[in-house]
């Protein structure tokens, strides 16, 4: 497996976590921390730091995104000289010379117009 290919999958992964991990907030307060418990009873971890909670692995994961693309930029391979598609391959899409036809001999073709005069006595 090309490392290319790991940048690939780990970034997929990040970002599936960074959409649950949005997904999970809400912008009014709510989502995830009020979910563990009433509106005003104590909380698992409190509001407050539930919501500082999603709000840097949010930033984290934004962050751990963005250096994974980046990086992953290095680990393609462009010291190779294989191109996948013929259309950019200069010797692939030189045509052929084909040979000349050749000439086959054909009737002279009559220098004057008229017709030739035939001799009745």
């Amino acid at each position: 497996m090309s490392t290319f290919t790991i940048f690939l999958a780990l970034i997929v992964v990040v970002a599936f976590l960074l959409v649950v991990v949005i997904m999970v907030q809400n912008p009014k307060g709510g989502g995830l921390s009020s979910s563990f418990g009433g509106g005003g009873t104590q909380q698992l971890g409190g509001v407050k730091k539930t919501t500082d909670f999603l709000d840097k692995s949010t930033w984290t994961l934004a962050a751990l995104m963005l250096a994974l693309i980046l990086l992953s930029n290095v680990a393609i391979n462009k010291g190779t000289n294989v191109v996948d598609s013929k259309a950019l391959d200069i010797d692939a899409t030189t045509m052929p010379v084909a040979p000349a036809p050749v000439a086959t001999p054909t009737a002279p073709e009559a220098t004057n117009n008229v017709a030739p005069e035939t001799e009745t006595e």
